[in-house]
Formats: structure tokens, C-alpha cells, sequence
């Protein structure tokens, strides 16, 4: 598969997932602007504070972490493939009277972005649905200034190996090749897939070992938990879906950084 097919058809289904307002594309709620910090940083890596920091949200569009960097105090600029999801936060920065960029791309390209024009780059869920990560971390690398903080989560390769549901003898089969050069095959719908998208797996040599040689220190990784009920807590008991990593590109010692006064490595 090019990257003129898979790009369109991942663009087309977040342009209809956003204007049927499906999974993942709901807007930020009005009563969460009054305290974002604890939504956007759970583990506290950001110090407590974005305020007067130049943030780029990351492949994501939808008119919810914008809006809470934005009412944070940061000065954001948000990127994404679709339209449609960029849309929704233009309509949450005028509803809430917020100031948010939109830049339309695939982010594995960031040529709109100038060299050094970012404090912190923040990215949910989203590498799944490119093939070479390399690439987006290049170009995270390029955007940030030195010192700069990358706050990404994936999807975990096992995760995406294995079936959705639990074999009859209980446990989960896995299905696909670790390493692969293509997409990953299409499939039914479930949490941990996007049966409309093509998706590709990246190894822990990818996630970890591409920050590396992409000029990045990794300072913490963490495995979100999942709710423990119904049959997707169940499998998440099994096989984390998700890994959340805090990186920093190399270049400067961050206890000198001027944007940022607290680091927690």
C-alpha cells in the first residue's frame, strides 16, 4: 500500500468519525478548561505548568487537547490529517474564547512547522496509523528546541499481534507477525483496533530504540490502566494496549532550561 492510499483513507475515516462525533473524536467538556492540568498530565511530568510554553498537539485534532493546553496557558498549535477534526478546535477555541492554531498534515511531515518552534510536542494515540515512525520522530526532533520535551502514547505491539477476544481454552492467540513491512491485515471492530483505518505495527526497536537514534533521552514510560470490567478489561489483564513515553531531545541540560522549572525524570 502507497502512502497516497493509506493517507487518504485514514484522512476520510476521521473526517466521517468526527462528524458522526464516534470514539475518540468528542470535544473537550466546558467544566474541564477550569482545572486541565491534572487531565492533561496525570503523571506530572510537565512540572505542574505549560504556562507561556509553545506546544504542538500532535496528530491531534478533535477540540480537546488544544483546548486544554490552551486553557492552561500555553500557546498552542495543533496538527492533524483530518479536516473535519481540526473543525472541531476551531469551534471549541471561539465557543470558549481560546487561542489555538490548526495546521493541516500528515505528521510525517512537519515542513509547516519552523526548526525549533516548539517547548513541548504532546501526541495521543496515532503512530498506528503511519508506517514509518522514524519519520515522525525526525520531525518531532527537528521541531522542538533543545531540552524540549516529546509526551507520546502508543499502541503496544502485543497488543496489536493478538485476536480481541479470548480463545475457547481462555488466554489470546496471536495472529500477526511482529516484525512486518506492511499494514496490518483489516479487522472487525474492537477497542483496540480501527477496523475503518489502516494501521501498521511498530516494535519496542521503533518506539524506544527510534527515540534514540532520533537525538532523544527517554526519562519515564508508563502502561496506563484500563477499566478492569467487561470483556476489554479483561483482555487489558493480559495485554496493556497502550504505553505512554516521556522523552526529552538531547542538546541542553534540562535543569537549565528557561521553559521549563521543573523536570521529574
Amino acid at each position: 500500500m502507497n502512502e497516497a492510499s493509506w493517507e487518504h483513507r485514514n484522512r476520510l475515516a476521521y473526517d466521517q468519525r468526527a462528524r458522526s462525533g464516534a470514539r475518540h473524536t468528542c470535544s473537550v467538556l466546558a467544566h474541564d478548561l477550569a482545572c486541565p492540568m491534572p487531565i492533561m498530565d496525570p503523571e506530572g511530568w510537565m512540572g505542574g505548568s505549560v504556562h507561556g510554553q509553545r506546544v504542538l498537539c500532535l496528530a491531534a485534532g478533535g477540540g480537546l487537547q488544544s483546548a486544554l493546553m490552551a486553557a492552561a496557558g500555553a500557546v498552542v498549535t495543533v496538527f492533524d490529517l483530518s479536516g473535519e477534526m481540526l473543525a472541531k478546535d476551531e469551534k471549541v477555541a471561539r465557543e470558549q474564547g481560546l487561542t489555538v492554531r490548526t495546521v493541516l498534515g500528515n505528521m510525517e511531515n512537519l515542513t509547516a512547522l519552523d526548526d525549533a518552534a516548539f517547548d513541548l510536542v504532546w501526541q495521543p494515540v496515532s503512530t498506528c496509523y503511519v508506517p514509518d515512525l522514524g519519520k515522525v520522530y525526525r520531525e518531532v526532533a527537528r521541531v522542538l528546541v533543545p531540552g524540549g520535551l516529546y509526551i507520546a502514547q502508543h499502541k503496544q505491539p502485543a497488543s496489536l499481534q493478538a485476536d480481541a477476544l479470548p480463545a475457547a481454552t481462555g488466554g489470546f492467540l496471536v495472529r500477526e507477525r511482529y516484525h512486518r513491512s506492511g499494514p496490518l491485515p483489516e479487522t472487525l471492530p474492537c477497542l483496540q483496533r480501527e477496523s475503518e483505518m489502516t494501521e501498521f505495527l511498530h516494535t519496542w526497536s521503533d518506539l524506544i530504540g527510534g527515540l534514540a537514534r532520533c537525538g532523544f533521552t527517554v526519562l519515564d514510560l508508563v502502561e496506563p490502566l484500563q477499566p478492569a470490567e467487561g470483556p476489554w478489561g479483561e483482555r487489558c489483564r493480559y495485554l496493556p494496549p497502550y504505553v505512554k513515553i516521556k522523552a526529552q531531545k538531547s542538546g541542553q541540560d534540562p535543569i537549565e532550561s528557561p521553559r521549563f522549572k521543573v523536570w521529574t525524570p
